[in-house]
């Protein structure tokens, strides 16, 4: 719970949408808990208690707004919370709220014991892990149940949930309505049986236009593409019990939400919480753009209009698929890089059909690269990658494949930089890409980049070096809003 009550209160009054995330408000008058954002009637401060986290209101006995719809808000971003572990466990648990990972699985990958873990979380977030983990199925339950017209057996399976029963029983006491129930109170429009539509939130502004104009830039013919203002992709994950499921996304931008709007196939229904946390990923909605904004606007020093609030760091879908994509774009532009790519998808990625034009493929798995019959040379070489790049392609897949390489939420993204360049042909420009869009490491710098030089001509890389101490923990915000400014 937290006690700075007046300022939280007059967050609340201001409907500031920068508030949007970072607490939430219990309403003793109502028994229910709100965003920021809520437009209801303002309740009086005697009524309002003030969490840290949605899964602290529920615990503390309060149920979902059904105007403000908690389960949209935005998450915290990586600087939000005092422990990184925590922040990094916070993220895994929204990621496989519903595959069944243990709380034993959970800590292994970061790398403590599960007691350690249980104490630390507690600690920053008022609720134990597993009551965070109750509250991101429910809210997620509540999504599904509000925007779409799945089935509610098939809203409690995607959730993480092992029945209907135990759904029901657990959705009636936490929120003191059927599943059923709240769907009859939804209003929503009637979307057809195979659509899967669901919102995302963000802390406004979000330059839209630059994300889509930097993700177009880089698209890789069959996989992904930029149309009518949306980002089209398709998918490929490998869910529990090594269960292959393909299918595809859309992401489109309703400003005035202050979310993006995603769509994704029935097929993608039992990796969903997986597929939406790459979506959050990809587009930064963790992001705090006010918090990184403060750091860079002394850019504007330099140049009016070098850094632009609301700028976001374009992360990645398929770490695997971006990492390779980055080694072919070595020392070549960004459109040659892309024709490189589309070969080796025509030749080595996977077919499926989508029934969207321009979606035919999924991007080869490091498996799949390294289960290739001799010297990988002789497969990428007459696609036009030179033997050095084959080369490095076909070690980076080794090294993921036996985990040595950690792209998801690693704990010391520095510590796998290092690893990366022990690859030989990934330098240090490769490296620190890597990283910055597949590790969400906010710190990166390119200063010998081409474009970041363009953007600070005339600074030598030794000044710019010097220039972009000022700009930590955000230099890779820093880099994105110079390569925009080109």
């Amino acid at each position: 719970m937290l006690e700075n009550i007046s300022g939280l209160y007059a967050a609340f009054m201001a409907k500031d949408a920068r508030f949007d995330g970072r607490f939430f408000i219990g309403i003793s008058s109502t028994g229910i808990y709100c965003r920021p954002v809520c437009r209801a009637k303002q309740p009086k401060v005697e009524n309002c208690t003030f969490y840290l986290t949605a899964a602290e209101a529920e615990q503390a006995g309060y149920r979902p707004c059904l105007l403000c719809r908690p389960e949209l808000a935005p998450g915290t971003s990586k600087t939000d919370a005092t422990a990184n572990l925590v922040y990094r466990a916070a993220r895994m648990l929204e990621e496989n709220c519903g595959d069944g990972q243990s709380l034993d699985e959970l800590s292994g990958r970061l790398g403590c014991t599960d007691r350690h873990l249980r104490r630390v979380f507690t600690a920053e977030y008022n609720v134990s892990p597993v009551q965070y983990l109750q509250t991101c199925r429910l809210l997620l339950a509540k999504n599904l149940l509000t925007d779409t017209d799945l089935p509610v057996l098939d809203v409690a399976m995607t959730a993480g949930f092992g029945s209907l029963r135990r759904f029901n029983d657990l959705f009636k006491k936490q929120y003191n309505l059927s599943p059923t129930a709240l769907r009859k109170q939804a209003s929503k429009e009637k979307k057809q049986p195979s659509d899967v539509t669901l919102a995302l939130g963000y802390r406004p502004p979000y330059r839209w236009e630059e994300m889509l104009s930097f993700l177009a830039g880089r698209a890789i013919a069959g996989v992904d593409i930029v149309k009518n203002s949306e980002y089209m992709r398709t998918v490929h994950i490998v869910a529990t019990e090594n269960k292959h499921v393909y299918g595809w996304v859309r992401v489109g931008h309703r400003p005035q939400k202050n979310a993006l709007i995603v769509t994704v196939s029935e097929t993608l229904l039992p990796v969903l919480p997986q597929v939406l946390a790459r979506i959050r990923h990809l587009f930064d909605l963790y992001c705090d753009p006010g918090a990184v904004y403060q750091t860079l606007s002394s850019m504007n020093d330099i140049r009016p209009g070098l850094c632009a609030l609301g700028t976001r760091l374009p992360g990645c879908f398929n770490a695997f698929e971006m990492a390779v994509r980055a080694v072919l774009g070595q020392q070549i532009t960004v459109k040659a890089a892309s024709t490189l790519a589309a070969r080796v998808i025509d030749t080595y990625g996977t077919p499926i059909q989508t029934g969207i034009e321009g979606l035919t493929h999924v991007f080869p798995s490091p498996k799949d690269i390294l289960a290739l019959d001799g010297p990988i040379e002789n497969h990428l070489g007459p696609l036009g990658v030179i033997a050095a790049r084959a080369s490095t392609i076909h070690e980076l897949a080794r090294a993921v494949v036996q985990g040595k390489i950690d792209f998801d939420l690693c704990a010391q993204p520095e510590e796998e930089i290092k690893k990366l360049m022990t690859i030989r042909g990934i330098g240090s420009w490769t490296a620190q890409y890597i990283a910055m869009r597949a590790m969400e490491w906010p710190d990166a710098f390119l200063e010998t980049d081409v474009g970041v030089k363009k953007a600070l001509d005339p600074y030598t890389s030794k000044e710019m070096l010097e220039m972009a101490e000022a700009w930590r923990p955000w230099r890779s915000y820093a880099t994105i809003n110079l390569w925009n400014s080109l």
